[in-house]
């Protein structure tokens, strides 16, 4: 468990279900994130996700919550390459919690348990081009811009476009 002036960045649990249900079925918070859920019971997957990462040691992930409890959003670390120490940066946000400098707060946090406890010497974010709101926050969080991947990806129809971020220990 990490504690800040205003958060706890703790472990996922079982019991977030709900939370993690409701963010990552949310129009706003899915419009370009790479996951979404239609039911409770589709979310599981996710949980499931979560553990495994942990427990297969290729990431880690995290609640993000108030001093009181309140489940704001999730962050973490995932496709945590070893070899070449290295790892991808990921967090998503409810939208009622959106512009408060939540993940502001978080993310540099996690950003020094993938330098402090995974031994990451490069973590890497990859952003929709199209994505405004996450490229300024990430550009917040100290990672910084190094490329576009142009029409790698194919989503919905049409050819989208991937922007690059990383930190360096």
């Amino acid at each position: 468990m990490i504690e800040t002036k205003r958060l706890i960045i703790r472990k996922i649990i079982q019991e977030d279900i709900h939370d993690v249900f409701r963010g990552l079925s949310h129009p706003e918070v899915i419009k370009y994130y790479g996951v979404s859920f239609l039911s409770l019971e589709a979310t599981q997957e996710q949980m499931d996700w979560y553990a495994n990462h942990e427990k297969n040691e290729t990431g880690q992930w995290f609640a993000i919550c108030s001093k009181s409890g309140t489940f704001y959003g999730a962050g973490g670390l995932n496709d945590r390459n070893p070899q070449n120490c290295k790892a991808e940066i990921g967090f998503w946000l409810l939208p009622e919690y959106w512009g408060r400098g939540i993940m502001g707060e978080a993310m540099p946090q996690i950003i020094d348990y993938g330098f402090n406890n995974l031994n990451l010497h490069r973590i890497e974010g990859f952003v929709d081009s199209e994505n405004v709101k996450c490229k300024k926050a990430i550009k917040k969080i100290g990672l910084n811009y190094e490329g576009t991947m142009v029409d790698n990806e194919y989503k919905n129809g049409q050819f989208l476009s991937t922007d690059i971020f990383a930190i360096i220990r």
